[in-house]
């Protein structure tokens, strides 16, 4: 990750990192979460120990402890971490980032990274270095904002945002970049996956007004099923072969 953009990105979740959870301590916020923590849930094997990639305030974590299963999380952000240490007790945070992973090779039964793929400066290598601390048979899932004509317009927002310098736990200008089916499939494959499954989810955005929110969450799950290209989130689940 270019550094410049990695302590930009540091330093805004260090600021953030107290008001964080009131983004999705809503009922829009709770939703929005849970349906796309759900999503890698499914695709994860339960009572496994799981590294979580960029675990923020360890929201994802502690859904994953709740199922019996053992976590450790790794974030940019020192204050971040906190929070989740706060929240999650004894289980073991790192501070670093997804493409230089401080962890021995086949550690991980389990591996998730929610809302942040985009963010990466070289997804190619997070990737590389979530095969390398992957066991043979572990699974892999990542979820995050993915190309579509209704995300194009989004960095705009967010470089508009900064300038007048709104102070939201999203909108910074970090040159995010949103990948397509296509590009999401190929990264996976090239870093050796197999059973790699490219899926959408989450119709209902965390960032919808009432009443478009309550609407969007009535026709969410056949958007999913029947056109999931509308829906905003991109996840990818898939697995480590056996050797």
């Amino acid at each position: 990750m270019n550094m410049v953009k990695q302590e930009k990105i540091q330093q805004h979740y260090d600021e953030i990192a107290e008001v964080y959870d009131h983004h999705y301590d809503h009922p829009r916020g709770r939703i929005y979460h849970t349906r796309i923590s759900r999503h890698a849930m499914e695709s994860l094997p339960r009572g496994g120990k799981l590294l979580d990639i960029g675990c923020g305030t360890g929201l994802f974590i502690e859904k994953y402890l709740g199922n019996g299963g053992t976590a450790v999380g790794i974030d940019l952000s020192r204050n971040m971490i906190a929070r989740a240490q706060g929240r999650c007790g004894l289980t073991d945070f790192s501070l670093g980032t997804g493409e230089s992973l401080p962890f021995c090779d086949n550690s991980f039964d389990a591996i998730s990274s929610l809302l942040v793929f985009s963010y990466l400066r070289d997804p190619s290598a997070m990737l590389q270095e979530a095969y390398r601390v992957l066991r043979p048979g572990g699974a892999i899932s990542i979820c995050t904002l993915g190309k579509k004509l209704l995300t194009r317009g989004i960095p705009a927002i967010y470089q508009i945002s900064e300038k007048i310098r709104i102070r939201h736990v999203v909108m910074k200008n970090f040159g995010e970049h949103y990948f397509d089916e296509r590009e999401m499939y190929e990264l996976f494959c090239e870093a050796g996956f197999s059973d790699v499954k490219v899926s959408w989810c989450s119709f209902a955005h965390i960032d919808m007004v009432e009443p478009l929110f309550h609407l969007a969450r009535r026709v969410e799950p056949f958007i999913e099923r029947r056109i999931p290209q509308l829906a905003y989130n991109i996840c990818v689940d898939a697995t480590k072969p056996l050797e």
